[in-house]
């Protein structure tokens, strides 16, 4: 049988690419996002109470691997990146059905102009992504503190110190006014190596970027210390 689903809302994050994106939630509790609910289901009657519960499930479509479809095993980046495991016991966004599942903060509830978003905290979506649903999180029945968890037993911990050359410094500080959490921002996220998991513990020549928010940012890794090269303003299309 075929189901047919479609979005409730869209998310809007600074992640603009997979790269750089954590690959957990919670990971870059600095880094905001917001909901935008689409006009059809923008009722404040749907979130009714919701600002009772502190964290929320996200029910959301990999919309970037939408059609390219599923490996049955997989190289989960916990593993070094070359070992494989069944796509059942990841979190590949390369599955059968490719919807995701992601718990975050919820900051505040937005209902004006008959819009209505949801602020939510420690989100590990890319801009863009469609939700599909949203429910709340149960402590008593989602947090089993007897649970396992395999090869990813433990939170990744950040494995680099990041830190800003001069001209990057100077930058940061031109954009105090617009994004006065950038900085903080940058170090969770980079911190957290989102080099291919092949290139850690290596010696890395290679100068990385990403595009997150509306910045470039530049950066190269030696040893254990990242270096934030350059931030630039992005061109907006």
């Amino acid at each position: 049988m075929n189901y047919s689903l479609e979005p409730i809302a869209i998310v809007h994050s600074p992640f603009k690419e997979k790269f750089g994106t954590p690959r957990q939630p919670e990971l870059a509790p600095s880094v905001h996002a917001r909901i935008d609910f689409i006009p059809e289901f923008a009722t404040p009657e749907a979130v009714r109470d919701l600002e009772g519960f502190s964290h929320l499930w996200l029910i959301f479509l990999f919309h970037q691997n939408w059609q390219k479809g599923w490996k049955s095993t997989v190289r989960p980046p916990r593993l070094g990146g070359n070992q494989r495991v069944g796509v059942y016991a990841s979190r590949s966004p390369f599955r059968p059905n490719p919807i995701g599942l992601s718990a975050v903060r919820l900051l505040s509830i937005n209902c004006d102009s008959g819009k209505v978003s949801l602020e939510v905290q420690g989100a590990d979506l890319i801009d863009g992504t469609p939700i599909l649903d949203i429910k709340p999180y149960i402590p008593y029945g989602d947090s089993i503190p007897d649970a396992t968890g395999g090869f990813a037993e433990k939170a990744p911990k950040s494995t680099l110190q990041v830190d800003f050359s001069d001209l990057a410094k100077k930058q940061l500080a031109l954009y105090q006014d617009e994004t006065p959490e950038l900085e903080i921002m940058l170090q969770e996220t980079l911190s957290l190596d989102p080099r291919p998991a092949y290139r850690h513990n290596k010696e890395d020549s290679q100068e990385y970027g990403m595009l997150f928010d509306r910045y470039n940012v530049r950066w190269k890794v030696q040893g254990q210390q990242l270096i934030v090269l350059e931030i630039m303003q992005a061109v907006q299309a």
